[in-house]
């Protein structure tokens, strides 16, 4: 097998030691391989980096596990051609694993091509995934854990109602936000002790108030005092919640200032707002060129169907695995927009939910929303939307048949006539 790389190293990861196999040219034109181990502290990888160096080592390649080759990489950027590869594709043959032989076949197989999402393949037998440059890792950070203590600040609110559950308390019942203005200032009341269910629902605020007599009867109820400490505790951790989402997203405003006009285009696509614009920016970045076409994009994602054929059927194939952050992130705008009024995307939502189901609505949409962004960041257009008839003009005459035939079949005649001939 023809070889790539004359000066190469494989890194098998794990949380306390790293393996590593160099392989440099050898006597009589072979190669000579050499295998150490390292710890994964900073004085250990650096050390690694030294040994590297002093071998004239060009390229690297490493096992993407967990988080664990994060610091490996930090330290090695910018020194060495690095490649980080999937787990799944560079399995060793079954019965012939440990970590010395991992680390020699990652060394082995690697690609040819390093620096973009596709790459041809020591022998140019992987695919490297993409690694986006340091400031646009820490911007990914960020929007993760924002969406993280999102996640975690929702639970909270769920903890919160089962509690006002069990003390008989169904004011979720009446407000459709427990935490908006109104339900808040009853529960900090009933937390002073009170609990005269007419008095508290006299502190409901705007559209609420319509409901009094309604909130009356879900304000009666046995508030005990282990309840009362349990919603105490749960109202202060929300609020503690809010304060850190407050920071971090005013950490990542002050981040997202160079890709203003990028979030301004993407903040116009129905159901993306401000911090799903964010968090797509952060995800796949705004240099749409390691992706050559909208497609690459979508299955990178994993946000299109997989290959399943056989003997020339094609059958059910479910969406490969992607980025879960970007995923949610679409996923939750899609469902967004098919609550827009009068949009291509709610249109198309709604078309589809009908024959195949919401989930498989919400993910086709998502994808839908996945290709806008492409072309809004590669093209630097502004979003323009198809209207809510765009599928039925698509098709004119089959729709004008089915309708037809639905008519028939009911007994009808119809003779269609256009309204500009009328």
């Amino acid at each position: 097998m023809e070889t790539i790389y004359e000066r190469c190293c494989g890194l098998d990861i794990h949380k306390k030691t790293v393996g590593a196999c160099l392989i440099v040219p050898g006597p009589l034109g072979r190669s000579a391989k050499e295998i150490r181990t390292f710890g994964t502290m900073t004085e250990d990888l650096l050390k690694l980096s030294d040994w590297l160096t002093a071998n004239r080592v060009t390229h690297v390649a490493m096992e993407s596990t967990g988080v664990y080759w994060k610091p490996i990489w930090n330290l090695l950027e910018g020194n060495f051609e690095l490649l980080l590869a999937n787990a799944q594709h560079i399995k060793a043959v079954p019965g012939r694993k440990t970590d010395v032989k991992d680390c020699e076949w990652i060394a082995d197989l690697l690609p040819r091509g390093v620096g973009g999402p596709t790459y041809s393949a020591h022998h140019g037998l992987l695919k490297g995934s993409f690694v986006p440059d340091l400031p646009q890792r820490e911007l990914r950070e960020l929007t993760r854990y924002r969406t993280s203590l999102v996640r975690e600040r929702t639970s909270e609110v769920n903890r919160l109602q089962k509690t006002l559950e069990g003390a008989n308390i169904k004011l979720s019942s009446v407000a459709t936000n427990t935490m908006g203005k109104s339900g808040r200032q009853i529960l900090e009341e009933m937390l002073r002790g009170s609990s005269d269910a007419k008095t508290l629902a006299q502190l409901a605020k705007g559209r609420l108030r319509e409901k009094i007599g309604e909130l009356e009867r879900a304000l009666e109820g046995c508030f005990g005092a282990h309840q009362r400490f349990l919603v105490a505790q749960q109202l202060a951790h929300i609020d503690f919640l809010d304060d850190t989402i407050e920071q971090v997203s005013a950490q990542v405003q002050e981040r997202m200032r160079p890709f203003d006009e990028a979030l301004s285009r993407l903040d116009a696509v129905p159901g993306v707002g401000r911090r799903t614009a964010e968090v797509l920016v952060a995800e796949i970045g705004i240099q749409m060129a390691r992706f050559p076409t909208p497609a690459h994009l979508a299955s990178w994602a994993g946000m299109c169907p997989g290959n399943n054929e056989s003997a020339g059927k094609r059958k059910t194939a479910r969406t490969r695995k992607g980025s879960p952050w970007l995923r949610s992130a679409l996923v939750e705008a899609a469902h967004a927009a098919a609550r827009t009024k009068e949009t291509y995307l709610s249109a198309q939502y709604h078309r589809l939910a009908a024959r195949r189901g919401k989930k498989k609505a919400a993910v086709a949409v998502g994808h839908t929303i996945l290709v806008i962004v492409y072309h809004l960041l590669k093209q630097g257009t502004t979003y323009a939307d198809l209207g809510p008839i765009y599928f039925d003009q698509h098709d004119r005459q089959a729709v004008e048949r089915r309708l037809l035939n639905r008519l028939h079949r009911l007994g009808y005649k119809v003779t269609l006539e256009s309204l500009s001939a009328a």
